[in-house]
């Protein structure tokens, strides 16, 4: 793996941070560490990191703010906690995580997380350029991350909800079942539980719904069998 790839470690426990770092290291991988979110900023400023291993809870700015704020700048997260249970997953990967890991964890399965994200995101600059989706007044605009309903206001999505309903409308008509849109949404590493769909979905037509009248409507539940966006949709 070529050094010249960037990993910021981000943890306020030295000894874990340390071993993190020492074992990408181990792996060819350029990292930085940082004790806390402000350090991150630090390091990023400095310059750009290809991915950010990043612990949910630290001192001062914790790591689901910290996912919050870097959404727009698309660098892909790896987030840790000692809270593994389901529905603290599917919060931080709502949040704007791409995958997490709960501790303690074996570092073989951190490396193939690791790896697996640095392909997504080298799949992601690799694709063509993309467009704007149009559903019933609706623009969903991919390369800009926005949703716009009707009335041109701007609906504010995590990149999780951004994620779900652009795999929903790029297939608008089909059935998805739970494991599909895992698997499209978070790649084929995915875990696959469940509930973190079914809790996605809900978050998002919540969201619909309040942006607009019958925004909910456009993405339908098949009991049994998934999900299905509604409304044709066109791309210009």
């Amino acid at each position: 793996m070529p050094a010249a790839i960037d990993i910021v470690v981000v943890d306020d426990d030295a000894s874990i941070r340390d071993a993190i770092a020492d074992c990408l290291r181990q792996h060819g991988y350029q990292v930085r560490v940082a004790a806390h979110a402000a350090m991150l900023d630090a390091l990023l400023a400095q310059q750009r990191s290809a991915l950010i291993v990043l612990d949910w809870m630290m001192p001062g700015e914790d790591g689901l703010s910290v996912c919050r704020r870097l959404q727009p700048s698309g660098i892909p997260i790896l987030m840790l906690s000692a809270m593994g249970s389901t529905p603290d997953r599917v919060i931080g990967l709502e949040m704007g995580a791409d995958d997490y890991l709960a501790k303690p964890f074996d570092p073989r399965e951190l490396l193939a997380r690791v790896r697996a994200l640095l392909r997504r995101a080298d799949r992601k600059e690799g694709a063509a350029p993309s467009t704007t989706l149009h559903f019933e007044g609706w623009q969903l605009q991919l390369e800009q991350h926005r949703l716009l309903t009707p009335q041109a206001a701007e609906v504010p999505l995590t990149r999780g909800e951004f994620a779900l309903l652009r795999v929903l409308a790029e297939r608008a008509g089909r059935v998805l079942s739970r494991e599909q849109l895992l698997r499209l949404t978070r790649g084929e590493d995915s875990e696959p539980f469940d509930r973190a769909v079914d809790l996605a979905v809900s978050r998002l037509r919540r969201k619909l719904a309040q942006a607009a009248t019958g925004g909910d409507a456009l993405v339908q539940t098949l009991r049994g069998e998934g999900y299905r966006f509604a409304a044709p949709v066109s791309r210009r």
